[in-house]
């Protein structure tokens, strides 16, 4: 299954449309069971780790409550303060890529792009930039390995970073998000350290994974697919709606857990309160009972079907980022090639729990 995610889950997904993963846990593969999930947090509920998830570890109205805060750093007016900032390093980065010559896009530039991309956001300072990277490639070691210890280790590490930010700014006037969370409430009294860092650190270590998967999903298939990049060329106004329907064919988000609360059934199968249950995007996204030829891009889907940044209470609140920044990212590049082709090489898969590629061989001209 390592070898290549997509073939296997479409594989499996025709087959066996829940798997039992041991230690009670199961895979949903379908579009319809991934829904059903999604829209029912009372029977398939996010609180699922023992540690503080803020938002996205609850359900209900603490859910709400949280995310009330959250979503106001997401809204359209916030996102247009930071456009330009942004747009200023996409330019950087696109000028920097060598032309003429295959170069690993994954490596020299969806990577640096998310970790710039996210410093930025978050107001923290350049200085920053080589350690979140080194953060990030521990990070995908330790968890390719499952090696839970070093995980740990890692996390305590990062949190640590973010508390460094965060004593940098008390009792300072706020500038970036990271000083504004320090004067967020909730019910009437002030966030306290553990939730502003749970949710400092839930916007980043996905901002650094996901959207650098994010660039290799949409290059990769711009650089195999000529005519779509062409015609994107000449209207970038549709780039929100085909990185969407791209991202659909091969999301950079492959799953997340929910926890059954009571025995219900799925897929003809019974499940237990207390197991987890995953809900596989990536198979659900290229279900051919909702979209036909799971590999034919179209931009005429319903939007609603597309479950890339998820779907109900839990949709993902930094939707409107992710979007601009691939938006902004391959206006840059348009603007500063004339052709983005693929590489001698066949690009490489991520292995789970990582989507996209880990290596993407293209050519900038």
């Amino acid at each position: 299954m390592q070898s290549d995610q997509v073939d296997s889950y479409d594989a499996m997904r025709d087959r066996c449309p829940i798997a039992y993963d041991g230690n009670d846990s199961w895979t949903v593969f379908g579009h319809a069971d991934a829904v059903a999930v999604a829209d029912d947090t009372a029977t398939y509920s996010n609180a699922v780790s023992r540690h503080l998830q803020v938002p996205n570890g609850f359900d209900g109205a603490a859910h709400r409550r949280y995310r009330a805060v959250v979503d106001r750093y997401f809204t359209y007016e916030a996102l247009a303060e930071f456009e330009p900032v942004l747009r200023g390093i996409c330019a950087e980065l696109v000028a920097a890529v060598p032309r003429g010559v295959d170069v690993d896009l994954m490596a020299v530039l969806a990577e640096p792009f998310a970790n710039a991309a996210t410093c930025a956001f978050m107001g923290w300072p350049d200085s920053l930039r080589v350690p979140m990277r080194e953060w990030t490639e521990k990070n995908r070691r330790a968890t390719l390995a499952v090696d839970r210890a070093a995980m740990a280790e890692i996390a305590i590490e990062f949190d640590g970073h973010i508390r460094a930010q965060l004593d940098a700014r008390r009792g300072r006037p706020a500038t970036d998000p990271t000083g504004r969370l320090l004067s967020e409430h909730l019910d009437g009294r002030p966030l306290d350290d553990e939730e502003i860092v749970s949710i400092i650190r839930n916007w980043s270590v996905a901002e650094l994974g996901t959207i650098a998967a994010s660039v290799g999903v949409v290059a990769g298939f711009l650089a195999r697919h000529p005519d779509v990049q062409t015609g994107l060329r000449a209207d970038p106004a549709l780039l929100d709606a085909a990185a969407d329907e791209i991202q659909r064919m091969n999301s950079p988000f492959v799953a997340s857990r929910r926890r059954v609360t009571v025995d219900t059934e799925m897929a003809g199968t019974a499940l237990d309160a207390e197991d987890r249950v995953y809900v596989l995007w990536t198979s659900a996204n290229r279900d051919p009972r909702v979209f036909g030829d799971p590999d034919e891009f179209r931009l005429d889907r319903d939007p609603a079907d597309n479950l890339v940044y998820g779907r109900g209470e839990h949709y993902c609140p930094g939707a409107h980022l992710a979007r601009l920044e691939l938006r902004v990212l391959f206006e840059e590049l348009f603007a500063g090639t004339a052709e983005v082709s693929a590489g001698a090489d066949a690009p490489v898969p991520a292995r789970y729990p990582a989507g996209g590629w880990s290596r993407l061989p293209v050519r900038l001209r």
